[in-house]
């Protein structure tokens, strides 16, 4: 992540790295500073008001949030959650988001911590892993997990909205756009919720499961998939959820693409970088 002229990265202890969070000049690449952790570290940093979050994987005493100085890389908080921890934080009016989980259990929670203080301010306990990162909206909350349901909670207070359940786990961040949840599920299909009821508007079905975030860009869903190909859905249509053109490649395309100018930009597995005509 780029902020005011650093760049903020981590390194992990899988391979060469080192379990260090980084602050690099954008200019020069000269060291700024370095904070080390004592757990992994996987996922990308987010920067907000003067301050670095970051999420660890697992330690021998769990899984840890941290916040640092983004100018000093001082330590200013950190709050141990469950033992493990599959995605950056998401930081929003003051507050810090992020799921966590058991392994042995089976259990997941979603965490709101206080970004100034590291306090907790609430948790909600899910069926299974809460994996990835949750997105905040008009002052609801959406995830997904393991277990299978994408759930919405109040941002203030953690109370249950509504949730729904779909074929199987919910490995991709939801999309909110326009009062609708859109979210990939690995049984298969994207799904098409009305944010406020968690009412089903419509579900596309791939081919296997669907693992990235959607993207939605004028009225069009993009989404990737592991049975090789690259979606665009027709968003607005609530009923059918119709489809517009797909893209297909040698192997599965699991991060989501990204839509500038007319084209759409993604990676697959194997190892080349496209970029497709939006319109087709």
């Amino acid at each position: 992540m780029v902020v005011d002229g650093a760049v903020y990265v981590v390194s992990s202890s899988i391979g060469p790295g080192d379990n260090t969070v980084y602050s690099l000049d954008a200019a020069s690449g000269n060291l700024l500073w370095r904070y080390q952790t004592d757990s992994s570290l996987f996922f990308s940093p987010v920067v907000v008001d003067g301050a670095v979050y970051v999420s660890s994987v697992v330690s021998e005493d769990g899984s840890y949030v941290y916040s640092l100085d983004a100018i000093s890389g001082g330590l200013l908080w950190d709050y141990q959650m469950g033992d493990w921890v599959s995605s950056s934080p998401v930081v929003e009016d003051g507050v810090v988001y992020v799921g966590s989980g058991h392994i042995k259990s089976g259990d997941g929670i979603v965490y709101s911590l206080d970004a100034a203080s590291g306090n907790l301010l609430w948790r909600y306990q899910t069926g299974s892993l809460a994996f990835f990162s949750p997105v905040v909206e008009d002052g609801v909350l959406y995830v997904g997990s393991e277990e299978g349901h994408v759930y919405s909670l109040d941002a203030a207070s953690g109370n249950l909205l509504w949730r729904y359940q779909t074929g199987d786990q919910v490995f991709s961040s939801p999309v909110v756009v326009d009062g609708v949840v859109y979210v990939g599920s690995h049984d298969r299909y994207v799904y098409s919720l009305d944010a406020a009821s968690g009412d089903l508007l419509w579900r596309y079905q791939t081919g296997v499961a669907v693992i990235p975030s959607p993207v939605v860009v004028d009225g069009v869903v993009y989404v990737g998939s592991k049975d090789n190909n690259v979606y665009a859905v027709d968003a607005v249509d609530a009923e059918s959820g119709e489809l517009r053109w797909r893209y297909t490649r040698l192997d599965a395309v699991s991060s989501p693409p990204v839509v500038v100018d007319g084209v759409v930009y993604f990676g697959s597995y194997d190892s080349y970088l496209y970029a497709v005509d939006a319109g087709r």
